[in-house]
């Protein structure tokens, strides 16, 4: 290995980070009530009738197809569901499908296995506790398997 030219300049001083320090990364303060009502008015007047990606029917394949979502693009979730939605379009037919039913349509996306076990699940809940129907309450959704905070604000 050829020596280092003599003219080089060799610093001892750490690079300076572009923002605050690396121990305490700068973060965002919260908003309060009256600034999150004008933020969400905003968004309502930029964007008044917001629409997901994801293919889905009604209530039932949104939810499926949020729950899907998770770790992966929309694009592979519609590849999916389209075959997956064909086969089971409601609670009752999914649940009948069951884990090993679900599996062959969302091998594609990541997590599949856990996932199909959920929607199962989910299926199975739906109708035994709702009737087959996607409850419109928060605490509802989030009790149903693979459902999250995230997904059931997107299903509202």
């Amino acid at each position: 290995m050829p020596p280092a030219p003599t003219n080089a300049r060799i610093s001892a001083k750490p690079a300076r980070p572009l923002h605050g320090s690396a121990a305490a990364p700068r973060r965002a303060r919260a908003m309060n009530a009256a600034q999150a009502e004008a933020f969400l008015r905003a968004l309502a007047v930029a964007n008044p009738a917001p629409e997901t990606e994801l293919h889905y029917r009604d209530p039932f394949t949104l939810l499926v197809a949020v729950v899907l979502s998770a770790q992966t693009t929309d694009a592979a979730v519609n590849k999916a569901t389209a075959t997956l939605f064909d086969a089971a379009p409601d609670a009752p037919s999914m649940a009948a499908l069951g884990e090993d039913g679900i599996a062959p349509h969302i091998r594609r996306i990541g997590l599949w296995q856990a996932k199909a076990r959920n929607v199962a699940a989910l299926a199975q809940r739906l109708v035994v506790e709702h009737g087959g129907q996607v409850p419109a309450d928060r605490a509802a959704l989030e009790a149903l398997p693979g459902v999250g905070r995230k997904t059931a604000n997107v299903v509202l």
